[in-house]
């Protein structure tokens, strides 16, 4: 199967960037419900519908949902294009529907997608809610999975730029995780099917992005919804798309989110769970917070008159400024960063540090500033 050429032919174009809401997946959705597959099972904190999208008339149950954190939109992209596969009338889609029943929630937080939040309208955290079910986007979930009964779970997400395939340097684009189901973070028959889907996967993966994936920790947390639906007895994946290379609006994870998806379901129609995965699994490396956006190293400073050679980090904050989302850049670390890399790296070589401040890198101040070599930075990058 051609991958490549599959994302490209049902990618779908009105949607890109990070900024997803409801209001860009609904006139898509009433586009794809050609047989009344679209329904509204719940409501938001501010009273937005909560849609599912269900198609597939096969005996494996598949349950999907994306954006319980609203500013995690890559894998609803990646999840709408999946949908056109199933729309679109090839042997693929023939074949997927008669394995499969899919049952599909886009966007479960639609308050926080608004606001671009990672919480929900009440400032509540969906994915530590599944206990308490306080909220109303933790119930309408707890409701589907109850109603639907699925025998597999797919809880997608995004992950921040800081997270590395442990120390090799290279970004982590994506991570996947069978969560514990237990405190002590056993490995059971429910926990080893979610194991080997993981690790094929993988397999997939390393032909597109070699040392690009990782493996998400595994601490157990009962209010964590992937742990609670593991722990009911449904084999759960935990999907992380994280950074790729100069891709900080996320349309070339994207992609590896959609050939992910496609590769699951392939194992799955395929039956390939016999034999355990679990070393294979245990072989992909752990994420580790080891990357900033920028990293300055060896930049001269003048500190109470005596100067020094230092480093300091500058990170992206995501801000919604009039419905678009701005990339600003601010310093968050100085000092030390033998152990970390950065997205952009640049060598000072002890030129020195200036700004229109106080010629001193504060945190949190913007990452813009200049050095006595000519060269400027504007927002943390180079300006030419």
């Amino acid at each position: 199967m051609n991958l490549e050429k599959l994302y490209r032919q049902y990618k779908e174009p009105s949607m890109e960037g990070r900024y997803i809401t409801f209001d860009k997946i609904y006139p898509i959705l009433k586009k794809l419900n050609t047989s009344n597959q679209l329904e509204i099972i719940g409501k938001s904190v501010l009273e937005m519908p909560i849609y599912k999208f269900q198609i597939g008339t096969g005996k494996i149950k598949i349950l999907l949902w994306s954006q319980m954190h609203g500013n995690e939109s890559t894998t609803t992209k990646a999840l709408i294009d999946f949908l056109n596969v199933l729309n679109g009338g090839s042997e693929l889609a023939k074949t997927l529907l008669e394995t499969f029943t899919f049952c599909t929630i886009p966007m479960l937080n639609p308050d926080g997608a608004k606001l671009y939040t990672r919480e929900n309208a009440n400032q509540v955290d969906l994915n530590r809610d599944s206990k308490e079910l306080s909220q109303p986007e933790s119930r309408v979930l707890r409701e589907a999975f109850e109603n639907f009964e699925p025998d597999f779970c797919f809880n997608l997400h995004d992950q921040r730029t800081i997270f590395g395939v442990e120390s090799t340097g290279k970004p982590a684009t994506m991570s996947f995780l069978a969560p514990a189901y237990n405190e002590e973070r056993e490995v059971n028959e429910t926990r080893l099917k979610a194991i080997n889907v993981i690790s094929g996967i993988n397999d997939v993966l390393q032909n597109y992005i070699p040392g690009q994936v990782g493996r998400f920790d595994d601490g157990f947390n009962i209010n964590c919804i992937g742990d609670t639906f593991q722990f009911l007895g449904v084999p759960t994946i935990l999907f992380e798309a994280g950074h790729f290379q100069n891709d900080y609006y996320r349309e070339e994870t994207r992609k590896y989110v959609f050939m992910a998806l496609i590769s699951s379901f392939k194992i799955l129609s395929e039956n390939d769970l016999v034999c355990s995965k679990f070393d294979k699994y245990l072989s992909i490396p752990q994420n580790k917070v080891v990357f900033y956006d920028f990293l300055y190293k060896n930049i001269k400073i003048n500190y109470d008159g005596i100067e020094i050679i230092t480093s300091f980090a500058a990170q992206y904050k995501e801000e919604l400024i009039n419905d678009q989302i701005c990339f600003n850049a601010y310093i968050v670390h100085i000092g030390e960063l033998d152990n970390y890399f950065g997205h952009f790296e640049f060598d000072a070589k002890g030129a020195i540090y200036q700004d229109d401040i106080n010629n001193f890198p504060k945190l949190n101040q913007k990452a813009s500033f200049y050095l006595d070599n000519n060269t400027k930075f504007v927002n943390g990058s180079i300006s030419v």
